[in-house]
């Protein structure tokens, strides 16, 4: 009887002990995304047709994953509670165009139903054994993207699995004919 208190002890102890090593070399921190550097900038203003251009650092204590990039609309100024706040008033683009942005109160939004609102969602790989990666890269605006506000966010996973989201504010302009 001695004999068996002590083996299941004894086995307790080593499962605790084996558990307590696992849970130290878990990866328990999200990975980090460089806001100081992070195009495009919160507010920008894009035509249709243009480039929008992407900057970003990010790294992971661990090991970096992927990430994912999704632009849709915001036509009903919903908000995602990170730097995605509705830009008002006047906005400069390089080609010197001004635009005021509406005002619109908050409410559950369906991307994809919005009558010629634009949708991008794009994964991409962060190459294997990567604790710090910079993105740059390029996404053209299609010709036929409907005017109005939306959001561009980022969503950075890593091997873990934890994630991090950066969202800003875009507003897409009818390209003019000069």
């Amino acid at each position: 009887m001695k004999t068996n208190i002590f083996m299941s002890l004894m086995l307790t102890l080593i499962i605790t002990a084996f558990m307590a090593c696992n849970n130290s070399q878990k990866d328990l921190t999200p990975p980090l995304i460089d806001n100081a550097s992070f195009l495009p900038a919160n507010c920008d203003i894009y035509y249709q047709g243009d480039t929008i251009l992407v900057h970003f650092l990010c790294t992971d204590d661990t090991e970096l994953g992927n990430f994912n990039i999704e632009i849709h609309s915001n036509f009903d100024h919903h908000t995602h509670s990170t730097d995605a706040e509705d830009c008002e008033g006047e906005h400069q683009h390089e080609e010197g165009a001004d635009h005021h942005h509406e005002e619109g109160a908050e409410h559950e939004h369906e991307h994809s139903s919005e009558e010629g609102a634009w949708v991008f969602n794009q994964d991409y790989p962060i190459p294997a054994g990567s604790t710090e990666y910079t993105a740059d890269m390029e996404i053209l605006v299609p010709e036929d993207a409907a005017e109005g506000d939306y959001h561009f966010m980022l969503r950075l996973t890593d091997q873990a699995g934890w994630q991090s989201l950066k969202a800003v504010s875009i507003h897409i302009e009818e390209k003019t004919v000069q």
